[in-house]
């Protein structure tokens, strides 16, 4: 069911957000054992959240709204946003009082300073114009204010196999790492099929650096729960990174 499988990006439909308004349903019901998220993520995710003195947050790429509504338990008051309506709806039927809206982070309709976090948890790989939505999250960042960033490492999304040894042991094949491409992947028996964007991480440090903005935190978070053989594999190959980069105060 885990498995994911790696397609070429040529031929397919993108005009459904890159596949994911058809796995919007799949992907809500996959949440529940989301290893990534509920044994690796969560937790310094908050962390970071709680450790600063933020007031206001913008989820970019928010999904079904988990983490705006584990972001308020923290006491911060929070918008999210997601280009599939499916999660839009869901996110304000789970959070009936929450501010949710369908928008690209590309193009986001919000005035030049108007939070002091904007998280982007697992999406910076999903989002096609990574330079011009970083531009955006930038301008409606306050002076001082918090990028905070959970996304696969550039070398996993790389990965163009994953033979087995004569012991049975997984290899990762890692391939073809500075060019930048396009590719759709799938896992959950194929009831999840998206675009992912492989980038080299020299491409996601340069957009942040060009904005000015100073690296205050990066980790490659290891799982904190979970069975003992996804630890293992996630300690083999760490399965995300974390960053957090401050815009300058004036």
């Amino acid at each position: 069911g885990s498995m994911v499988t790696r397609m070429n990006a040529e031929g397919r439909d993108d005009s459904k957000v890159c596949g994911w308004v058809d796995s919007a349903d799949a992907w809500v019901k996959s949440l529940a054992s989301d290893y990534t998220r509920n044994c690796v993520l969560d937790l310094p995710m908050l962390e970071r959240v709680s450790s600063g003195s933020c007031t206001k947050a913008l989820d970019v790429g928010c999904g079904e709204g988990r983490f705006c509504r584990m972001m308020q338990e923290k006491g911060v008051s929070t918008v999210g946003i997601d280009p599939v309506p499916k999660f839009i709806a869901l996110a304000k039927q789970q959070d009936p009082k929450g501010e949710y809206h369908e928008m690209v982070a590309e193009n986001l309709s919000f005035a030049d300073e108007s939070f002091d976090l904007v998280v982007s948890y697992m999406t910076l790989l999903d989002i096609p114009n990574v330079d011009a939505a970083i531009s955006e999250m930038n301008r409606v960042l306050k002076p001082g204010g918090i990028f905070l960033i959970a996304n696969l490492p550039s070398y996993s999304t790389a990965i163009a196999e994953r033979p087995v040894d004569e012991n049975g042991r997984k290899k990762f094949v890692v391939d073809n790492y500075m060019q930048e491409r396009a590719e759709w992947v799938s896992w959950a028996d194929d009831t999840i099929a998206v675009k992912n964007f492989h980038r080299p991480l020299t491409t996601y440090m340069s957009l942040f650096l060009k904005h000015k903005l100073i690296l205050t935190h990066f980790s490659e978070p290891i799982p904190y729960a979970g069975d003992e053989a996804t630890k293992q594999r996630y300690l083999r190959l760490p399965w995300c990174l974390m960053m957090e980069w401050q815009k300058p105060k004036r």
